[in-house]
């Protein structure tokens, strides 16, 4: 951001509904400059009620899923729309064509765009990626596996303060940069989610054009190292990250940020740090609710 035949563009419409999405909102409506005195409300609950499926044997020692071996490969020359639920099956879904580049630059389409509402499962991302996942609205996304993310593994673009996405179990690894990008509003829960390899797991966009009031619940995530920022938010505009239950490996000198306050700004320059850690604000976590492995 920011071979076989390609199949044909295909739209997922079944008739499964989507996971509803949690109830609890953050009252803030979506400003182009919020205050950076508003009263931040209080963030939303860790605890969730859907449980991430898991493929195959948890891996020894973590209880997390083990990574999947796919079951078949499709090639995407174009963005697959999926309207309700998409189950993949566990196939490999990789670029071609249009999507077939391998670089980091932003504005790049996606292998999916998910429509308010929609949920997706059961998918591998191989390489290369192009965007990885787009979602308009509020999104589901289970058991998604990114084995080499491209500019990002999903972006979250929902203009609305009730948007509520959910990414349950599946994993990441090899981001240079970001996993999850939040440019719209609303609030991102991660959860039963591992993640390996990265830049940062979630960041707060710091210079969009039109900037709102985010929220992100990180509630049990497997982190190894090497990984320098597990969540960036914005503290100028009411931004908040709420984790429990993270586990991080392999950082014997804690060199991994488990939570840094950036300055943003609508201008497109680029933020400026602002500190990290708890602190009771922007960052909603004890020093418990991390270990070290």
């Amino acid at each position: 951001m920011n071979g076989s035949t390609p199949p044909a563009n295909p739209t997922a419409s079944t008739s499964a509904s989507p996971s509803t999405a949690p109830s609890t909102a953050p009252s803030a409506s979506p400003s182009t400059a919020p205050s950076a005195s508003a009263t931040v409300p209080a963030p939303p609950s860790a605890s969730a009620s859907t449980t991430a499926p898991a493929d195959g044997k948890p891996s020894a020692g973590t209880g997390f899923a083990s990574w999947p071996t796919p079951t078949d490969e499709q090639p995407v020359s174009s963005t697959i729309e999926v309207k309700g639920e998409y189950d993949g099956s566990l196939k490999r879904f990789h670029g071609s064509g249009a999507l077939g580049g391998s670089g980091q630059g932003e504005g790049q389409d996606p292998l999916f765009e998910l429509a308010d509402g929609a949920t997706l499962k059961n998918v591998i991302l191989g390489a290369p990626a192009a965007d990885g996942v787009h979602c308009t609205g509020s999104c589901t996304l289970i058991n998604v596996w990114w084995e080499d993310v491209g500019e990002d593994a999903a972006s979250f673009k929902g203009k609305s303060s009730s948007a509520r996405y959910e990414v349950i179990g599946g994993g990441a690894r090899k981001a240079d940069d970001k996993v999850f990008q939040h440019n719209g509003a609303g609030t991102l829960t991660i959860r039963d989610f591992q993640v390996s390899d990265f830049g940062k797991l979630y960041r707060s966009c710091g210079n969009c054009g039109t900037q709102y009031q985010r929220h992100l619940v990180v509630d049990n995530v497997l982190v190894t190292s090497p990984g320098k920022v597990l969540a960036g938010v914005n503290a100028n505009y009411g931004d908040t990250a709420t984790l429990s239950g993270v586990k991080i490996v392999g950082d014997s000198k804690k060199k991994t940020v488990v939570c840094e306050r950036f300055k943003g700004n609508d201008s497109g320059d680029e933020p400026t740090s602002l500190g990290s850690g708890p602190d009771g604000r922007s960052c909603l976590y004890r020093d418990s609710d991390v270990t070290y492995q």
